[in-house]
């Protein structure tokens, strides 16, 4: 396992942070971590980065202990913050260069690690004079320069543009390919389109760990109805296969069938054998932006 969390609690004075957090990514997963503001996606990733410690628990990274072994995990971890630290007066290659003797690494790898985020263009200005998109490669371009198995992303495309959005998207998809990737966001679009898992934490608490693929492929199906005239909840409860029954308002319903089988031709005869016309009829499978409200509302 690249990462592995074993019942991690952080506690800052009467304030519970993490709450028994427990998860594994494996290697060359890119997970998408979510949360509403404060539920402890930072905290998290910064127990993770050996930059704070946890109160209880235990924190492995490529078989590194967090708390026993700090600079094992930072040599291993390329973490880019939310808030991206950057020398404004700096020039690009200037920047990169400065991590390089930090890391002690060679020059070459400057020149490579500049080319691999797409920075080549902008590489002769400083970081003051760059858009926000580029600026965030060249926070990623640190973030990879000592090769890093495990890369840390803490809102990576905050405050970007639509094409910033799919060029960032792009990059991280293809590190993804050779790294173990984590990332936050509050993007559910950017988790659907980069991401082969979720995990949803909610007032430090995990309440789901999924892969997209299962998110796609749910075994219930949801369905949003319409009628010309009102319904009476029980004789809706009466459809074959249905487990839940939600009036939205006034004539429409949200129906929960157990089967992903499409109920839709089920529901016109349910309208013609009691006399109502189906006005609309709409697929609305649980979706992963209606899962995270469901789960930290």
């Amino acid at each position: 396992m690249s990462i592995e969390v074993q019942e991690v609690t952080k506690i800052y004075g009467a304030q519970k942070a993490l709450d028994s957090v427990s998860f594994k990514i494996g290697s060359g997963e890119i997970v998408g971590f979510l949360g509403p503001n404060g539920a402890g996606k930072s905290t998290m990733m910064k127990i993770i980065t050996s930059y704070i410690s946890q109160t209880e628990g235990v924190v492995l990274v490529n078989g590194f202990d967090v708390s026993q072994q700090p600079m094992d995990v930072k040599k291993s971890v390329g973490y880019l913050p939310e808030h991206n630290p950057l020398y404004l007066e700096m020039y690009v290659k200037e920047y990169i260069r400065f991590y390089a003797d930090v890391h002690r690494i060679s020059k070459a790898r400057v020149e490579e690690v500049i080319s691999e985020v797409g920075l080549t263009p902008e590489s002769h200005k400083k970081i003051g004079q760059l858009s926000k998109g580029y600026r965030q490669r060249c926070g990623l371009a640190a973030a990879l320069l000592h090769d890093p198995e495990v890369l840390i992303l803490d809102e990576p495309t905050t405050g970007l543009d639509p094409n910033q959005l799919v060029e960032i998207r792009g990059l991280i998809r293809e590190i993804g390919k050779t790294k173990t990737v984590l990332l936050s966001t509050h993007i559910m679009q950017e988790v659907e389109a980069v991401c082969d898992r979720v995990i949803i934490i909610n007032k430090g608490k995990i309440v789901a760990d999924k892969s997209i693929n299962e998110l796609k492929d749910g075994k219930e199906q949801l369905l949003e109805v319409e009628f010309d005239l009102r319904v009476e909840e029980q004789l809706l409860k009466k459809l074959p296969k249905i487990i839940k029954v939600i009036n939205l308002h006034d004539t429409t319903w949200q129906l929960t069938f157990d089967t992903n089988e499409d109920m839709r031709p089920a529901i016109f005869d349910f309208a013609q054998e009691n006399g109502l016309k189906l006005l609309q009829s709409q697929v609305k499978n649980q979706d992963l932006e209606s899962l995270f409200r469901s789960l930290t509302k």
